[in-house]
């Protein structure tokens, strides 16, 4: 924690903290926190974070508790803060100024969610209690955002001059994530029924999926262009659904094929990790191999199940961003042109989402794996 409150310090007083730019074109001009916002508030995120700072070389019993309120109170202005600075800074003369975000704003965000995750740590709350906790920043940038006090920050711009575009591009990653992942259970879940009736198949599935895992996401895919090519060029019901060499097709079978050996892995030692003790008190109540199977194995198993899918879903919300590079469209879309462009706000419209896709998939599947958890302990 010490380490982490000097840093955002140094990150907060050395960088520039916001950035104006009278539009798209022209290079932003970089505050500093005193002149982006004036000395009264830069002040008070100051003493916060000293505040945190000291805390760390005291013995309070809730020395914690009040570093996580300083966290929050942090997490809270920023927000505020590009509403301030929108309000003093960008005039209304000027209807394509732009707020940007600074390297010291991005920092000052990185430290403070590094600080969260240890006092999580330290404190031992539950991921469901610090998202809780969150809520409040996160309603506060909602407010500013839905109230138009930063409409001129550059991402918002981008969006704005983007939506439709964004929309499109937000279902067709979430239908390619979706896919991926649904298909890779279903799949993964009948290769691992073979392998335990066959024991031979063990061997060999696990080492294509481990070879398969070798191969460069971007390469995997330039190696099905051609093959996909072929068959599309000679499938009149291929072509009636838009296989061809480039696009959604190839991008879903790569993406099943890096999904599957996650999923049959965890699905395979979840299975052969259930006691036998609890299997054979099962069968001597008089269960069938199929309800010894439904009732008691597959729900203790779950847990680490689930795990395997949350490992797959954030892993093909990352690579589905890729896939834009073959014309499969999605979020990365956004990340390339903005590449292209050097524009920055581009590349922050696409990453940002999937980066919240990840979270999100991450909270969502360890709290249905902990809730299988407790039900099993029960």
């Amino acid at each position: 924690m010490p380490v982490l409150s000097c840093a955002s310090l140094l990150a907060f007083w050395l960088l520039d903290f916001l950035t104006f730019q009278p539009n798209r074109i022209v290079p932003g001009t970089g505050f500093s926190p005193e002149a982006a916002l004036g000395w009264p508030w830069a002040l008070s995120m100051t003493v916060l974070l000293l505040f945190i700072l000291a805390a760390s070389f005291t013995s309070l019993r809730a020395k914690h508790t009040l570093q996580l309120l300083c966290v929050l109170l942090l997490l809270v202005q920023l927000p505020l803060s590009l509403a301030g600075f929108s309000a003093t800074h960008v005039p209304d003369s000027l209807p394509h100024a732009r707020t940007g975000i600074a390297s010291g704003f991005w920092l000052l965000l990185f430290f403070a969610a590094l600080m969260l995750i240890e006092l999580q740590q330290k404190m031992h709350l539950s991921r469901l209690s610090i998202t809780a906790l969150l809520m409040l920043p996160l309603s506060c940038l909602i407010w500013v955002t839905y109230t138009g006090q930063i409409e001129s920050l550059a991402l918002v711009r981008e969006y704005a001059s983007r939506s439709s575009q964004f929309q499109d591009a937000l279902q067709v990653h979430l239908l390619l994530v979706c896919g991926a992942v649904g298909f890779s259970l279903i799949l993964g879940f009948v290769l691992v029924l073979l392998m335990r009736q066959w024991p031979a198949v063990q061997k060999f599935a696990f080492g294509l999926l481990n070879f398969i895992q070798t191969i460069p996401s971007l390469a995997l895919f330039g190696l099905l262009i051609a093959p996909l090519g072929y068959l599309a060029s000679r499938s009149e019901f291929l072509q009636a659904i838009n296989v061809s060499g480039i696009g959604w097709a190839p991008a879903l079978i790569a993406l099943i094929a890096y999904s599957l050996l996650p999923i049959v892995r965890n699905v395979f030692i979840a299975l052969e990790e259930v006691p036998d003790a609890v299997l054979e008190s099962a069968k001597g109540m008089g269960m069938s191999q199929t309800q010894v199977f439904l009732q008691v194995r597959l729900p203790l198993a779950m847990p680490v199940m689930l795990e395997g899918v949350r490992i797959t879903s954030i892993q093909a919300i990352g690579l589905t961003a890729v896939a834009a590079l073959i014309g499969a469209g999605g979020l990365g879309s956004f990340i390339f042109q903005g590449l292209g462009q050097a524009a920055m706000d581009m590349i922050l419209l696409g990453a940002l989402p999937i980066l919240v896709m990840a979270l999100l998939a991450d909270l969502f599947f360890s709290g249905l794996a902990g809730f299988f958890r407790y039900g099993a302990k029960q």
